[in-house]
This record gives C-alpha cells, structure tokens and sequence, in this order.
C-alpha cells in the first residue's frame, strides 16, 4: 500500500521532476534516465522555496509551479566570472558556450561556460548554468517516507 504521508520537513521524498524553461524547453528531467530524485526534506539538496511548493502534497501527486530566478538557482553573480590566462588551454582554442570541467583541491569537478575569450585571458562562468532563469518545475510524487 502507498503511504499517503504529506510532504514535511525531515522526511524522504523520492519523486519525478522535469525542469523547463519559459520557452518550454526541457533543461533537466529524471525521468530521461528514469531515475526519480530521492532526499530528505531540509537537508540542503533544495532551495527552500523549492521545498516549500512541495510541503503538503502527497505520493501519486503531480504539480507544476513556476519559480522565479531568486528563487530558483538564483541570479548570477559577478564574483563566479574568472580570467583564466588563455595558455592554460594549450591548443584546443576554447569557444564561446563551451563547457570545461576544472579540478577542484577536494577532488570534484567544477562546471565552467566559456562567455568571452581575447588574446590574453578566456572568461569562464562559475555561475549555476540555469542562473538568472524563470523556471517551471513539474513534479511527480512517487513515495514520502517518516
């Protein structure tokens, strides 16, 4: 039998979500992989408005809200823009709207948008890539857990 326990804080929801843009375009969907999202409601996986839209709903509920980009993946930062020296690259010449990956001291891997490059320097985007974005999230919930 399903739980019919509502959505609260500390507890584990395993749902479907797809993210899309205003145009409609799918930017992100589990259920491409068919893999829900599995977490624990306050553990920091969601921004706290993104949890709030879900607090009551219940196993076998399907919603779609639209978040605004502060509340959402927030709106981009100029402090996450870097020069990086364009010899760093060697002699794949990056292009504007290319992704690389950077090492990180802790081992993981941070994504970067390539959003400018001159002689000298290459300017990389640290900022989330959906960042400054109106979205809207369709969810499906699949289980709520204690």
């Amino acid at each position: 039998m399903i739980s019919r326990l509502p959505i609260e804080h500390g507890r584990e929801v395993i749902l479907h979500f797809t993210i899309k843009l205003t145009d409609d375009s799918v930017a992100d969907s589990t259920k491409m992989s068919g893999k829900p999202a599995k977490f624990r409601m306050g553990d920091g996986s969601l921004t706290e408005n993104f949890e709030s839209c879900l607090v009551g709903l219940k196993a076998g509920d399907e919603r779609e809200f639209e978040l605004a980009p502060e509340d959402a993946f927030g709106m981009p930062n100029k402090d996450n823009y870097y020069q990086v020296d364009t010899t760093k690259f060697g002699a794949d010449r990056p292009e504007v709207g290319q992704i690389f990956t950077f090492p990180q001291p802790d081992g993981t891997e941070l994504p970067g948008i390539v959003r400018a490059i001159n002689d000298q320097f290459v300017t990389i985007d640290f900022n989330h890539p959906l960042a400054g974005q109106r979205v809207r999230f369709a969810v499906e919930i699949i289980e709520v857990n204690p």
